[in-house]
């Protein structure tokens, strides 16, 4: 199916549209290492479903490699607060798809905006467990973390103050109708707290038992392609 593809910015963010003409939308936010140019099969889903979909580069991704914003939470916020602007101002109806690190940005950004629904796969529902994760993968205590400030890893840099920013903000509002995709192999969240979230928020999850979190093995694809067709409506 050949897509149509309108390059925009906003706010100095460079975004694209993808699909035919709609008065609705699907939202897409990408996760770490990825970029607003890797949607094109979510896309044709989307538009065999009525939705355009708008994608985006989060900092230091895609056209935005190399510039000095970091790719962190207070970052992350001030971009999806401008997108989401942006596409409740274009479109009728905005739905959302966020990946791993882009749930957790949507997550913090967007408790009060009125989605029609919420896709998320892989989502980093539970910051804080990760990052106490990489701490004992490192073998990097609370106590020299607090007295640094900041310590590379070979994943990403643990920072004190995302720490604490972390700490007093938990995610305690989500009433978006969600689908959740997980996988059963992830290392970065537990089953225990995806059900916990899923629960909590009255989420629909669906877990691929021998999948991994970047969802990008044999057969991920399929697994991906059927979850969306039955989730997006």
């Amino acid at each position: 199916m050949k897509m149509m593809k309108e390059r925009i910015v906003i706010e100095n963010i460079p975004a694209l549209v993808w699909g035919e003409e709609s008065d609705k939308v699907l939202l897409c936010v990408h996760g770490k290492m990825a970029s607003k140019d890797v949607f094109v099969n979510l896309a044709q889903i989307a538009q065999q479903k009525g939705y355009q979909t708008l994608s985006f580069d989060l900092p230091q991704h895609g056209e935005r490699k190399g510039e000095a914003a970091r790719c962190d939470v207070w970052n992350g916020i001030r971009d999806l607060n401008a997108v989401g602007d942006y596409a409740f101002r274009r479109w009728k109806q905005v739905s959302l798809y966020a990946c791993s690190l882009g749930a957790y940005f949507s997550l913090q950004t967007y408790p009060e905006r009125p989605f029609r629904q919420c896709l998320f796969q892989s989502p980093i529902v539970d910051m804080e467990y990760l990052v106490g994760q990489m701490m004992l993968w490192f073998d990097v205590t609370e106590e020299r973390l607090e007295k640094e400030g900041e310590i590379d890893t070979p994943i990403d840099p643990l920072r004190w103050d995302y720490r604490q920013y972390i700490r007093r903000h938990p995610v305690e509002k989500w009433n978006v109708p969600t689908h959740i995709l997980f996988a059963g192999k992830d290392n970065l969240q537990t089953l225990q707290i995806m059900n916990g979230f899923a629960k909590r928020f009255g989420a629909a999850l669906r877990v691929a038992e021998n999948s991994e979190h970047p969802f990008m093995s044999d057969g991920d694809g399929e697994s991906v392609k059927e979850w969306l067709e039955n989730s997006l409506i």
